[in-house]
């Protein structure tokens, strides 16, 4: 039996599932990061709103303008942003929450969606 152009196909092959798996470790960055962001954006946007001289609208916006600025204006635009005075064991906290859909760049998934929330306690005003 003859090998000739078996090497050929044998890469052609192996590069598929070698591309396969590169791209979905890459997607699967492109979600950490973005998840990674969203939450530390949250964090910074209750932490400004909890400021005693600030409110939930100040967190709604400064968690916008920390997304914007970490990810771009095009991901901040398409997020959803909540922030609200959350009482939990007698402590006041601002809590923000921001939802949004996933950044899928190579893998098509349908309508997945991410939610993180951060939270502060509530300075004395």
């Amino acid at each position: 039996m003859r090998d000739e152009g078996s090497s050929t196909v044998e890469f052609t092959l192996v590069s598929v599932l070698l591309l396969g798996l590169f791209l979905a470790v890459l997607q699967l960055g492109f979600v950490l990061h973005t998840r990674n962001v969203l939450v530390a954006s949250a964090q910074e946007g209750a932490r400004y709103g909890a400021n005693a001289d600030r409110g939930t609208a100040d967190a709604r916006e400064r968690t916008r303008e920390v997304v914007s600025t970490a990810l771009s204006t095009s991901v901040a635009d398409r997020m959803r942003y909540e922030a609200e005075q959350v009482v939990r064991d007698g402590v006041v906290t601002v809590e923000v929450t921001v939802r949004g859909p996933l950044p899928l760049v190579f893998l098509p998934a349908g309508p997945l969606s991410l939610t993180v929330r951060g939270h502060a306690l509530e300075e004395a005003r």
